[in-house]
């Protein structure tokens, strides 16, 4: 009789040691990378654009109306987007279910049963009720769940929002790279115009014996040159159309004919609000979805936690029990219960501690995965902005370059029709012309694609909108 006493006692000791086990100090963990007070590199002037709304919408900015529309049609319809909403609803409908444990269960029964009497006497019972049962959360244990599933819920809606921001700056970028090319296709197109004329010229000298069959070679050798250009440009304009269908969820060609139009590339503004590094970061959606992924996980440690104490069952159940159908809900048919249990583990080998161990283990990873996505936030804004920097001093050199290219052109050109400088003059400032043009066209597309980056990087393209509100994404508990 001693030994399963003393057995029990045993037992009972284990799951009691296990229940006061230590679990992990969540207080004292928290990021080793903090954001600086400033930026490193230097920032463009800010102006008077500091709102959200500016930043939600920061393409208007580069007045092109044509740019406005495909990022509008993107962000209502993009594939990209759509997948992104799925997995929101998802998410909501994951927590609805985690906070359904809050709540009593309710179920409703009849029947018949036979059974043998008395002799051959056949004896039929017939029942119908209600059974309830009821769990309260007294430590916590649904709470945290709900809290994880919460936290995923507000995880989820900064997914689609950095979804938003992304589509957002690669139909600007493809955009104004499709501009670009053909800006750049006009300009190699206009080059063999005026070396098509410059050929005839020579042709016409040479037959009148002022110059070599040499130069009319040399003449026809850079003309050729040019003509092979254009067909790698015009595949580069092609390719760039069809990523734009594709951003939109669009069939290549479908936008041929809407962007088949040439177009000036859109204006590059002189002022963007930076703000300081906090703010851009509370901004980002990365940095939200990285931050609600660690509550998240945080909290689901403390649901682990809450499974090594006893749990509160209450049941109950109100029905009629007869031998007659018709007698059913008669009050003298009445059967009634009500129970209640407590159940605690006393031993189970480690199995919850190790759960606990297993979950804190990923509530660490969530946290240097919020570390990472800091530092590329960080990264992302100084690279942009040192861009930015260069950009704007490489298009001033440029736009002299390409005016100086231009003077130089006019004037061999004037001097080889007098006789007063030798036709590699005129060759050479042709092709600096063209080359210093088409450099002119690639620096402007280079600085408008690093402002696009800059308000990627500072999280703009995406406003608050009621589904992605931490009001719409907090359940409640049963008062």
């Amino acid at each position: 009789m001693l030994r399963p006493l003393a057995l029990f006692s045993l037992l009972l000791l284990d799951g009691g040691c296990a229940m006061l086990a230590s679990a992990p100090d969540l207080s004292q963990r928290q990021a080793r990378v903090e954001a600086p007070d400033t930026w490193r590199q230097s920032a463009p002037p800010a102006g008077d654009e500091a709102g959200p709304k500016d930043l939600a919408q920061w393409w208007r900015r580069l007045n092109d109306p044509q740019l406005n529309t495909l990022i509008e049609r993107g962000l209502d319809g993009a594939l990209d987007v759509r997948a992104a909403r799925i997995r929101l609803r998802q998410a909501r409908l994951s927590r609805d279910v985690t906070a359904a444990g809050w709540w009593p269960g309710l179920n409703f029964s009849t029947g018949a049963n036979r059974s043998p009497g008395n002799g051959s006497v056949t004896r039929t019972n017939y029942n119908a009720g209600f059974d309830a049962s009821w769990e309260p959360d007294i430590f916590g244990g649904v709470r945290h769940a709900v809290e994880g599933a919460e936290r995923d819920l507000a995880a989820q809606a900064a997914r689609l929002d950095d979804v938003r921001v992304t589509l957002a700056a690669e139909i600007a970028r493809n955009y104004v790279e499709y501009r670009a090319y053909q800006e750049r296709l006009h300009i190699a197109r206009k080059n063999t115009a005026s070396q098509e004329e410059t050929l005839a010229i020579t042709r016409w000298r040479a037959d009148a014996g002022l110059v070599t069959e040499l130069d009319v070679e040399q003449a026809s050798t850079a003309l050729e040159q040019t003509r092979a250009s254009i067909p790698t440009l015009e595949n580069a304009l092609t390719a760039s159309r069809h990523r734009l269908d594709v951003l939109l969820g669009l069939a290549p060609g479908s936008l041929h004919a809407e962007l088949e139009a040439a177009r000036p590339l859109p204006d590059a503004p002189e002022a963007i609000a930076v703000g300081i590094p906090t703010e851009a970061l509370r901004r980002r959606p990365d940095m939200r979805a990285a931050e609600q992924t660690l509550l998240a996980e945080t909290a689901r440690v403390r649901e682990r936690v809450a499974a090594r104490y006893p749990n509160l069952r209450l049941s109950g159940s109100f029905g009629w029990q007869d031998a007659s159908f018709a007698a059913l809900g008669n009050s003298s048919t009445i059967v009634r219960s009500l129970a209640a249990s407590l159940a605690v583990t006393l031993f189970d080998g480690g199995r919850i501690q190790n759960q606990i161990d297993i979950q804190d283990a990923v509530q660490e990873q969530a946290l240097v995965s919020y570390e990472q996505t800091l530092l590329t936030a960080l990264e992302d804004v100084e690279n942009a902005l040192s861009s930015y920097a260069a950009g704007r001093q490489r298009e001033i050199n440029r736009i002299r370059a390409a005016q100086s290219s231009r003077n130089a052109a006019e004037i061999a050109s004037q001097m080889y029709q007098s006789g007063l400088a030798d036709f590699q003059k005129v060759l050479d400032t042709q092709r600096s012309l063209l080359s210093s043009e088409d450099s002119l066209v690639t620096a402007k597309s280079d600085i408008l694609i690093s402002i696009i980056q800059l308000y990627k990087a500072l999280g703009g393209g995406w406003e608050a909108a009621p589904e992605a509100s931490p009001e719409t994404t907090s359940g409640q508990s049963p008062s």
